[in-house]
């Protein structure tokens, strides 16, 4: 049975063998689409603890899991940023407050008001941006952050801190040909600077296996009957079959130097 989600992916998107990796998985019914999965995005919002004060805004929300877990907690407001239409539809059926919306537009460039929020986060999206976007971003976060307020990262990195700059390049360009998406992960030590340059103190740091097409973390993120229904998917289609094997085939392949990452940052206190 196809659920709603993955209508809205494939009225996107019907070429299996060109859409992005993300897009392809949740058509095939993942709802978990993050590198550390459903563990690391709950040790970020952990991290992040949200209150019925705080004033939330969500970069790249796609499918919309972790907002519905971030609702849960009954902010003050929530606020979305999505620049594919498709994802923010599917975004906008779980809210049903005033002070909820999904809006169409950029990270690095959101449009919303200085220091209007307490709490900025975002998932597997600055892995797919170039340095110069990543910066971008990160600035946009601190631009939007009330002071002390706190910045979440979930994003797929390379270890260790010393990998040979040929091996970067080399896994960047394999991934980035199997998701049919620009990636670009970074050390750990590279995304904590780039938090750190940019305004943020680094107050919590996880690191999770790179583990997102195993039967162990598709059981844990789906559920059992889940990952048994993308299973299914995977098998009745020969040709997502077949591009999903290569993104697993890629990731075990540099499964020593591939992890994901959470990072979590406070602004620091301009007055400091």
């Amino acid at each position: 049975m196809e659920t709603n989600d993955q209508k809205e992916v494939q009225e996107k998107e019907l070429d299996t063998t060109k859409m992005p990796g993300h897009w392809l998985l949740a058509r095939l019914g993942k709802r978990v689409l993050r590198p550390g999965g459903i563990e690391l995005t709950q040790q970020m919002l952990e991290g992040l603890n949200i209150q019925s004060s705080d004033d939330v805004v969500e970069f790249a929300p796609g499918l919309g899991f972790t907002a519905q877990l971030t609702l849960n907690q009954k902010p003050a407001s929530y606020t979305a940023v999505e620049r594919d239409e498709a994802a923010a539809r599917v975004v906008r059926r779980y809210l049903t407050g005033s002070n909820q919306t999904c809006l169409i537009g950029r990270a690095e460039a959101t449009g919303l008001p200085d220091t209007t929020a307490t709490v900025v986060y975002g998932e597997a999206m600055l892995t797919m941006q170039t340095p110069g976007k990543k910066q971008q971003i990160v600035q946009e976060a601190f631009r939007l952050m009330k002071p002390t307020g706190h910045y979440g990262i979930h994003e797929l990195c390379l270890v260790p801190d010393d990998l040979a700059e040929d091996t970067k390049q080399e896994i960047q360009k394999v991934l980035t040909d199997a998701i049919h998406v620009g990636a670009r992960p970074l050390t750990v030590s590279e995304w904590r600077t780039l938090l750190e340059v940019e305004g943020f103190t680094t107050q919590i740091e996880a690191t999770a296996p790179m583990h997102l097409l195993e039967a162990d973390r598709l059981i844990q993120d789906e559920g059992l009957w889940g990952a048994l229904r993308f299973a299914w998917n995977v098998l009745r289609n020969s040709e997502a079959r077949h591009r999903v094997k290569t993104m697993r085939k890629v990731f075990r392949k540099y499964e020593e130097n591939l992890a994901a990452v959470m990072l979590v940052g406070i602004k620091k206190n301009s007055e400091n």
